[in-house]
Order: structure tokens, then C-alpha cells, then sequence
């Protein structure tokens, strides 16, 4: 008998009403580059179990490791469900449904990868980031290949085989005025579209243009945020803003806009669990609704919010499928309970090229990257970020001279009025512990930024 036979079981045996349990189990291939070296390979495997216990409309849950002793543990873990509220507005747990597939989120190639095939891709992203005006290269290299159950007491049944990998390199220079760096990353599903060259060439890149940066002066300019920095942005800014529990509980700085113009016309940003390549791509979402592509914003009106069963029952509505349970890595975990999240949070690519909105600039900067991106006041959608490397300075059209780092301090409603031209160059972002996302670069006018 399996475990997830041996937990439905045991529980339905006991009485319990509703029961819902989780394996996960993954291969985790980590390289660490330190000193433009190699340093540490890692395998590891992880077998992992997570149990929804619901009865009487009050719930408790189990995470785990011991499948031996399983019982015992559902045993200990009801006996103190009388110690919780219950639950009134708890609908129950979904019943079976049929799962599409998607294509391109397993790789049996990327499975397959060996330790020695994995510091060869590695070593790659180094080569292509070494110049003689870099000084270190440091970063780090994932891939995952994850084998995820999922059922409930309603005879729900799912299993979902992913791979995903991930690579980031960092490149640091010291001959120039102040330390520079740039930063490289791809991420994906499949080994054959992994780019892995590309990595450290655009970290190359924007280390050795950010050499002698020079001042720029406090004032108000139209920024070029690429791609890495919009994903920055929408990670630690903009998507609580369409959690539905942040939005009923009027936490969203958009709680009274729903339906109502949030930003320009050609700005539209939504949920795409379906994307190839996305590494939030899944067809069922990890309590067993299907995943559907919604639109968040479309054509600058504010059109849908995201939720999980707990957080829709709460307000008399149902669930989007947007129940995540995030793992590290990449992937998912068996947290028991599950949060709500967009699965891959995504700005349609526009119809202009990163050149031309450097042509169609005056006096402008270019943003490569973002540190220490947080809200300062949620509610108004009051922002803060620094921009730290990456940072060019354009003048008339061109690029003039690398910045020194700036702190802005902005407004997302305002942010997205003045957006004036979204690029055609959408990539693949996730950022270590964020939120997976699939965006261009994003031109934002009268953004006021001080010198540091």
C-alpha cells in the first residue's frame, strides 16, 4: 500500500471527514560558482509528505518525512482538532477532474542530467561571462526534476511529473572608480531552450558597461526597466495587489477599482499557468482545481483577483486554481496548507525593441537590475527600490554613461499611468525565493529617483 493509499485509509478508518495529502518527491542538482570557480556540487533527493485533516469544518494539518509512523501522526494531529475554530464557510475539497496536458514542462534530457553534465553547463555560463575587465564571477546553477501526488477523500487523484532549471551569474568588476557588477539569468523547463551562453554574455555585458559610473543627479526622468528589474517589481510589488484575500480585506491599493481604468491601454497583465516554458506552469494547481489563464488588468482595466478554496469560500466565491504550494528551488513543496499565487505572472510583449525606446529617450535611464524592492505603504501602493549596477544614462537617444546607484521612490497606481512603450523582448525571470514571471522591458515616465 502506498502512502497516499495507507493516509486516506487510515483516516476514513478513524472517521474523519475530509482528508487531503501531498508527496513530493525531488532530485536537486545545485552548482555554486564562487571566485569564478566552481566550488560545490550538490545532489540531493527529498521525499516529502504534507496532510489537510478536515472535520466538522475545522482543519489542521502534517508535514513530514516518516512514512513509517504515519498513522500515529494522523492520530496525534485529530486529537487536537477540538482545540480549532471551525470553519463555517468551508465548502470542501474538489472532486476528480480530467487534467489537460501541457507541453514543454518535463524534459526526460533534463532529468537525466549528470552531476558531470551539469558542471559542464555550469562552467559554460562561466566562459561566456569572462573578460579581462572582470574581476570575480560568482552565481549558481539548479535543476529539478520533481514527482508530485496529489489526492483527497473525494477521490481526487493527480500526479504531475516537471523539470526545471534555472542558472544566474554574476559578474564584478573593480577596475573602475567604485565595485560595478551585471547580472545574467534564464530559467525554463526543458534543457534544449536553456540559454545557457547567454547567462554570462549579459552578465559580461552590464558589468563592463557600468565600469566608471558616474553621478546622477536627484530629479524626475523616464526609466527603461528591463526585464530582470520588472520582475523584480512584480515579485515585491504588484501582485499582493490581486491576492483576492488582500484585495476583500482592502489591503489592495486597487480594493475600489475593480472594472475600473488602473493603467494604460496597452498594459495588460495576467496569470499564464499554461505558458511553455514557464516555470509556473502547471495544468491543475496544487489542491486539484484547474488552472485557467486570466487576465489581471486588460487594456489598463483592473478585471480579475487570484485565489485558493480557502480564501474564495471565505468571501462565498469559488476558488481561480491558483492554490500554490512553492518549493525551493524551483517547483513545489508539500506545504500542507496552500497559499495563493499566480502561477506565472506575465505582461504581454508589446511592439517595441529595447533599442528603439533608447532612441525614442531624450534624457533617460536605462535600469538593468533592483535591490532591497519592498512596499512602504501597501494600502496607497507606495514603493521603494534601488537601483545598485546596471544603471546607463541615455542622453538624445543613445546611452552616454553608466550611472551611480539611485533610490526610488515611487507609486504603483501612478507607475502604471505613465507607462509609455512595453518591449517585444519577453523573457522567463524568477529571482531566488519570487514569484515566477514572463515580462519585456517596461518604459515608465516622470519617475523621480535621489542620487546616492
Amino acid at each position: 500500500m502506498s502512502i497516499l493509499e495507507k493516509v486516506l485509509s487510515y483516516s476514513k478508518k478513524i472517521g474523519i471527514e475530509e482528508c487531503e495529502v501531498v508527496v513530493v518527491k525531488k532530485n536537486i542538482t545545485t552548482i555554486r560558482i564562487t571566485d569564478s570557480e566552481i566550488v560545490e556540487v550538490k545532489q540531493n533527493f527529498d521525499e516529502k509528505y504534507g496532510i489537510r485533516i478536515i472535520h466538522q469544518k475545522k482543519i489542521t494539518s502534517i508535514q513530514t518525512t516518516d512514512n513509517q509512523n504515519i498513522e500515529k501522526t494522523i492520530d496525534g494531529s485529530f486529537k487536537t482538532i477540538s482545540n480549532f475554530k471551525p470553519r463555517e464557510f468551508w465548502r470542501g475539497l474538489p472532486y476528480k477532474i480530467s487534467a489537460k496536458k501541457i507541453e514543454g514542462v518535463f524534459d526526460e534530457k533534463l532529468k537525466e542530467v549528470s552531476g558531470k553534465d551539469a558542471m559542464d553547463i555550469a562552467q559554460d555560463m562561466i566562459n561566456s561571462a569572462n573578460n579581462k575587465k572582470v574581476n570575480t564571477i560568482t552565481g549558481s546553477l539548479n535543476i529539478v526534476s520533481e514527482d508530485f501526488q496529489l489526492r483527497n477523500s473525494h477521490g481526487l487523484e493527480h500526479d504531475d511529473k516537471a523539470t526545471y532549471i534555472s542558472g544566474i551569474i554574476n559578474a564584478e568588476s573593480e577596475q573602475s572608480s567604485i565595485p560595478v557588477s551585471g547580472i545574467g539569468h534564464a530559467s525554463g523547463r526543458t534543457l534544449g531552450n536553456f540559454s545557457k551562453e547567454q547567462i554570462g554574455e549579459d552578465a559580461k555585458i552590464m558589468c563592463v558597461e557600468s565600469i566608471n559610473p558616474q553621478k546622477i543627479e536627484s530629479g524626475t526622468y523616464p526609466i527603461i526597466f528591463e526585464p530582470y528589474s520588472v520582475g523584480e517589481l512584480l515579485a515585491f510589488v504588484v501582485a499582493s495587489n490581486f491576492n483576492f484575500k488582500t484585495f476583500t480585506e482592502k489591503k489592495s491599493c486597487f480594493s475600489n477599482k475593480l472594472d475600473k481604468e488602473i493603467g494604460v491601454k496597452q498594459f495588460n497583465l495576467m496569470d499564464d499557468p499554461h505558458s511553455p516554458e514557464g516555470i509556473g506552469t502547471k495544468s491543475i494547481d496544487d489542491e486539484g482545481v484547474e488552472t485557467q489563464k486570466k487576465y489581471f488588468v486588460e487594456k489598463g482595466i483592473f478585471k480579475n483577483t487570484f485565489s485558493n478554496l480557502f480564501d474564495g469560500y471565505k468571501e462565498g466565491v469559488q476558488s481561480t486554481g491558483n492554490a500554490s504550494r512553492p518549493g525551493s528551488p524551483m517547483g513545489r513543496s508539500s506545504e500542507p496548507i496552500p497559499v495563493s499565487l499566480p502561477h506565472n505572472l506575465k505582461i504581454d510583449s508589446g511592439d517595441t525593441s529595447q533599442e528603439d525606446m533608447i532612441k525614442d529617450t531624450k534624457r533617460g535611464l536605462l535600469v538593468g537590475r533592483l535591490w532591497y524592492t519592498y512596499a512602504v505603504n501597501p494600502i496607497k501602493g507606495d514603493f521603494s527600490c534601488t537601483a545598485r549596477s546596471g544603471i546607463r544614462v541615455i542622453e538624445n537617444g543613445e546611452i552616454k554613461n553608466p550611472g551611480r546607484s539611485v533610490r526610488i521612490i515611487h507609486n504603483f497606481p501612478k507607475m502604471l499611468k505613465n507607462i509609455s512603450e512595453i518591449g517585444n523582448n519577453q523573457r522567463n525571470v524568477i529571482q531566488w525565493a519570487s514569484l515566477p514571471s514572463i515580462t519585456p522591458s517596461i518604459k515608465v515616465e516622470n519617475i523621480a529617483v535621489n542620487s546616492m
